[in-house]
């Protein structure tokens, strides 16, 4: 059975395509003429973790993100996090690219509320955008001065890529807004979010139903763990979560809490000790105070008064 290979760091992605290396661990910029002689031209479907902008001047061939394929001519093309990537292209393809993980954004002055800033990239598809040829120059400009101070010596370069970024960035943003009407926007948005909102569900039933040790500096009861998870802001994940099922997120681990909890303690004979452990609570005392507060009745009572 074919997979798809999930890359979590720049530096795999760049063995994945056989480039060299990045400069910088949470962010790298190439021009698609650098990469042409080494680069593979024929991926198979992958997924990584990072944000992707792309300027495609010209060249022939097909980058396919999701479903959606980059059209002929001028175009700008962006990837989100955990979308599902192939590509099969001529060596001919003119224009840049750049990456940056969730790190890069967490350290940034300007990026706090980047997925409430810019709402295209919480869209699960790529919808490639238009270039006309009057605004051709000033988008390549853009790549070009983000790519030079990226190859610079200064010791400021990363905070000026941040503001051009976030100048390429607000000019997307104009040319989704224009190229998709208002209805289509908010559809693509509510779609997003709740994708959003089943992967969260799914990844909290897959952590707390894994047999694994995980190490107690972890938090797997909060959001944080998720959001990171889903490489992006608590914030964010909860406006999310609230909007799609009217609960925060902290109250759906919750949910998962007590009623695997209650699945236990009906169906096994797993001593309260054993399942606090089970659910990775620090202690049975605490995992004891949780149920109470969340049901109002101890555990081993729950047990008593519900059992056949």
């Amino acid at each position: 059975m074919n997979t798809v290979t999930h890359i979590k760091t720049l530096q795999d992605y760049c063995d994945n395509i056989n480039i060299p290396q990045p400069l910088h661990n949470d962010f790298d910029i190439r021009s698609f003429a650098e990469n042409m002689p080494t680069v593979v031209q024929s991926v198979p479907p992958f997924r990584h973790e990072f944000y992707a902008i792309a300027i495609r001047v010209d060249g022939e061939g097909q980058a396919t993100t999701g479903a959606t394929s980059t059209p002929e001519g001028p175009t700008i093309f962006f990837n989100s996090p955990f979308q599902i990537i192939s590509w099969d292209i001529a060596p001919n393809w003119d224009g840049y690219y750049l990456m940056f993980t969730k790190a890069f954004m967490s350290q940034s002055t300007y990026f706090n509320n980047l997925l409430d800033d810019f709402p295209f990239l919480r869209v699960d598809k790529s919808i490639p955008l238009a270039i006309n040829q009057d605004d051709l120059p000033l988008m390549t400009s853009i790549f070009s001065k983000i790519y030079n101070e990226y190859h610079a010596d200064s010791p400021d370069k990363l905070q000026m890529i941040e503001v051009y970024v976030l100048l390429l960035l607000t000019y997307i943003r104009r040319y989704f807004g224009e190229q998709l009407s208002t209805e289509a926007i908010s559809r693509e948005l509510r779609n997003a979010d709740i994708k959003l909102m089943s992967r969260y569900q799914t990844l909290i039933e897959m952590s707390l139903h894994r047999d694994v040790e995980i190490p107690m500096i972890v938090n797997i009861h909060s959001v944080q763990y998720y959001a990171d998870q889903l490489s992006v802001h608590p914030n964010h994940l909860n406006a999310i979560v609230k909007s799609v099922s009217g609960q925060t997120a902290l109250n759906v681990i919750h949910q998962h809490l007590i009623q695997l909890a209650k699945t236990y303690l009906l169906q096994t004979e797993m001593s309260v000790q054993e399942i606090a452990y089970q659910l990775h609570f620090e202690s049975p005392n605490y995992f004891s105070r949780f149920f109470k507060k969340h049901t109002q009745s101890s555990p081993l009572k729950f047990r008593k008064q519900n059992r056949l």
